[in-house]
């Protein structure tokens, strides 16, 4: 990569990451308050700023790649639109990977990091959408069933935080496990790439990598029986479905590689 398209490739990435805090500013202090003068039910107003943020994702997306920066790789598009009640799961190998998710999927929910409730930035969407918090466990499982009875699908990251690109196999925490075991969700397993590698944990927004780089999701058909891990204690089907997921994306993320 030239200087002077690497000059270009850093402005134009933070001018895409300027209007993301712009957009959830605006989100914040505008739009969402605005929703919730006008429409007085509380779930109402939570699905219609769900819906919101799709949109204001859908947008953050098409501006990524009109300025050159990604081009993004969905597998059956179509199958997002129609997920109702769902365990969403997939592996977290960049930063904006929930924001494509969230782009894709109208009536999405999330498991929020308590942190995250204190950015100024994005806590007036978080609080709007009702988005879930994991301060509390066990408030955490009722929260998570009402959503997907609500008809919500719930997005989670099984590693907890982005992956480590030096890594070469998956360490999962027992969260999402005891949320699919303990609410009786359907779940389903999807696979994110990024190539070439950028966005990671370990990368700053200007760390822009030689080339455009390319964000592909794809579905894991992949049939786990669960109710072999409902019939173990709760604490022992946590830990062997999540053993078991380890294993499954580690083997197709890693050593199925060509």
């Amino acid at each position: 990569m030239n200087q002077l398209e690497k000059i270009r490739r850093i402005i134009f990435t933070g001018l895409a990451f300027a209007l993301f805090g712009f957009g959830c500013i605006v989100l914040s202090l505008l739009v969402l308050p605005l929703q919730r003068v006008i429409y007085q039910n509380s779930e109402q107003r939570k699905k219609l700023a769900r819906k919101t943020v799709h949109l204001g994702f859908r947008w953050f997306m098409w501006v990524a790649q009109s300025l050159k920066l990604c081009t993004v790789s969905v597998e059956q598009a179509q199958q997002y639109k129609n997920m109702r009640g769902q365990v969403v799961l997939a592996n977290h190998p960049c930063l904006i990977d929930v924001v494509l998710l969230i782009s894709l999927i109208p009536n999405a929910d999330c498991v929020v990091k308590a942190h995250l409730f204190k950015n100024p930035f994005i806590r007036g969407v978080i609080n709007c959408t009702g988005y879930i918090t994991n301060s509390d466990p066990e408030g955490l499982i009722l929260d998570c069933e009402k959503s997907l009875v609500s008809g919500n699908n719930l997005i989670i990251f099984p590693e907890g935080t982005r992956s480590d690109p030096e890594q070469t196999f998956f360490s999962f925490q027992r969260g999402a496990a005891n949320i699919i075991l303990r609410t009786g969700a359907p779940f389903k397993l999807f696979k994110l790439s990024v190539t070439p590698s950028t966005l990671t944990k370990s990368d700053k927004w200007y760390d822009v990598p030689p080339e455009r780089f390319v964000l592909s999701l794809s579905n894991m058909p992949v049939s786990i029986d669960d109710e072999v891990f409902r019939e173990m204690s709760p604490m022992a089907g946590a830990r062997a479905l999540t053993k078991r997921l380890e294993k499954i994306y580690t083997e197709e993320l890693f050593q199925n590689v060509a």
